[in-house]
């Protein structure tokens, strides 16, 4: 690439606040997005690099035997280190599991906001992860009005979305790419071009929703599976973006026109939906790609957090035999 010439990754910047998915912080410094999410699959590929074990370590001194403790900490160690690199905000999710759990899914975030404000990050710095079941969703409302902002994730339709919008969300976080992976199973073919893409068409539709209807949450596409994708969504308010594919970006200097507009959304012929839980819950029941891919992904994170619990319940282990065997010395 001719060294003036304009990337991609910078043209898209001008349209879209863009966002390093990833736990890596030579990645985040590397492409210097405005904010940096995190999920228990890429904590658990960033706690398995050597580099990122004293992390891991100093988790294990804080939480003195108790693994739960020990893997909050580890989840705000990595968040303390992002908020270093992004000027903006860094994410942080509630354990997966807690899904289905509103108090459960409120106090953990309360708990891991006290960790983050307790070694000087303001609240104002992290959006709390919640899985967008509507349990999850009603505990976003809750400390939305305790003032800690929410990051509402695993979002595949337009029914989760409104209802994240209505509680007050701070941000949500719709997936482009594991919706295409179900369509291309579903109708049997290979790939779908960039605008006729069904992740693109979803993020599309709750954008101009959005901007239809002056929702103040911000939308900010998720889990791409290529830059064809990501250029179709230019105009959005985010989008979050894998260190492979934004190096992709960083490397083309093909056009990105600008593809959503708040403007013409506010002109658009779009019905309004009264979100009631009845209503979710049919909405959802209606959508079979909506519901497999919320389960599957609430079913993946918890997959990860376990392989990380075995990660460091291992040094846990190892630190409580050591410290036995000095004492019995």
């Amino acid at each position: 690439m001719s060294p003036n010439a304009t990337s991609q990754l910078e043209k898209l910047k001008q349209l879209t606040t863009v966002v390093a998915d990833t736990g890596d912080f030579d990645s985040i410094q590397k492409f210097s997005p405005q904010d940096a999410t995190t999920n228990p699959s890429l904590i658990y590929n960033a706690a398995t690099m050597e580099k990122y074990s004293h992390l891991v370590d100093e988790a294990v001194a804080y939480g003195d035997g108790d693994l739960s403790l020990t893997m909050d900490k580890l989840a705000v160690s990595f968040g303390v280190e992002i908020t270093k690199i992004v000027p903006g905000y860094v994410s942080t999710e509630v354990d997966a599991r807690l899904s289905f759990d509103t108090e459960a899914t409120i106090q953990k975030a309360r708990d891991l906001i006290q960790m983050y404000e307790d070694v000087g990050v303001p609240k104002e710095r992290i959006l709390i992860k919640v899985a967008s079941t509507w349990e999850g969703i009603q505990a976003a409302k809750i400390l939305e009005q305790e003032g800690i902002t929410c990051n509402a994730t695993l979002i595949f339709s337009i029914a989760q979305a409104i209802a994240c919008a209505e509680v007050g969300c701070t941000l949500i976080s719709p997936f482009v790419g594991r919706i295409m992976d179900w369509y291309k199973k579903a109708s049997g073919v290979d790939k779908f071009a960039p605008a006729d893409d069904p992740g693109v068409m979803s993020v599309t539709a709750i954008y101009n929703y959005f901007k239809k209807y002056e929702y103040k949450t911000i939308v900010m596409g998720a889990s791409f599976r290529n830059t064809e994708e990501i250029c179709e969504l230019a105009g959005c308010d985010r989008l979050t973006i894998a260190p492979k594919l934004l190096d992709e970006l960083s490397l083309s200097i093909g056009d990105v026109p600008q593809k959503l507009n708040a403007t013409k959304a506010k002109e658009m012929d779009i019905p309004k939906i009264e979100m009631t839980e009845s209503k979710f819950r049919w909405m959802m029941n209606e959508d079979a790609m909506a519901t497999e891919k919320l389960a599957e992904g609430i079913r993946g994170f918890t997959q990860d957090i376990l392989k990380l619990e075995n990660i460091v319940q291992a040094k846990i282990d190892a630190t409580a035999k050591r410290r036995k065997i000095s004492n019995d010395e």
